[in-house]
């Protein structure tokens, strides 16, 4: 992959398409620093940390803004000084390229470093 999957856009997922297999979902891991492969390669997850819960909070209302930008909305699940951000796509029930590209954008948030 040799595409910045960055500076793609989500598109819509209507289903009827097949999951990535564990070995394609693997392989966008590269572009996706950080984020983890779980549930058998049918989700991606990644553990943002934080100072405080303010800066918590601010990261996860970032992250809500850019789902919305793209048409592709994560789990989220957040407290004091941290975010976990889980991604894959309910209508195919597995991963597909949008998970691996949100999961790019995120990292490129000011506040996901």
């Amino acid at each position: 992959m040799t595409e910045n999957i960055a500076e793609k856009s989500c598109t819509p997922c209507r289903g009827g398409v097949p999951p990535l297999t564990r070995d394609e979902a693997a392989g966008y891991l590269s572009q996706t620093p950080g984020w983890d492969l779980l549930d058998d390669g049918h989700q991606i997850r990644r553990k943002f940390k934080f100072d405080d819960f303010k800066q918590a909070l601010a990261f996860v209302d970032e992250v809500g803004r850019l789902a919305e930008d793209e048409g592709h909305h994560p789990d989220i699940r957040f407290g004091w000084g941290y975010a976990e951000v889980s991604l894959w796509t309910h209508k195919i029930k597995g991963l597909h390229e949008n998970d691996f590209i949100m999961a790019a954008k995120i990292n490129q948030l000011p506040s996901a470093s």
